[in-house]
């Protein structure tokens, strides 16, 4: 009985595929696997890129090169401890945890949305380099 099942099966993909050859179901069955298998595998990917890149928290404003600053302009919180990442360019993509924060040459524990802050960077950044919270 089972036989006779695969028999009707194939005869029903040989008629949806038009192929007068049985051989070729194989060829046809494995290139349309093999193509849903890559556009899963692409989704995927691009969800492990997103949950990676973190939430994006701000860009860079300006740069202090002597003394390795970062302003900052924040649209989302940020403390002090949080893991950051931050990108831009051709080559900049690094992360790094915050050390210290400040605001108006001050010392503070976190800032807030709207806010301006300064970090110290761990590499060179430039201005519009976007900034994340991993």
């Amino acid at each position: 009985m089972a036989k006779t099942k695969k028999k009707k099966v194939v005869k029903k993909i040989i008629k949806k595929l038009k192929l007068k050859d049985k051989s070729k179901i194989k060829t046809k069955v494995k290139v349309k696997a093999k193509a849903k298998v890559k556009a899963k595998i692409k989704q995927k990917v691009k969800v492990i890129s997103k949950v990676k890149m973190g939430k994006f928290i701000g860009r860079i404003t300006h740069y202090f090169s002597n003394i390795d600053v970062a302003v900052i302009d924040l649209v989302a919180p940020l403390k002090v401890k949080d893991k950051i990442r931050i990108v831009g360019g051709q080559e900049t993509d690094f992360e790094q945890k915050v050390a210290s924060i400040q605001v108006d040459h001050k010392e503070v524990t976190a800032g807030k949305k709207g806010q301006e802050i300064g970090i110290k960077v761990a590499e060179k950044v430039h201005d519009g380099y976007k900034v994340y919270k991993v």
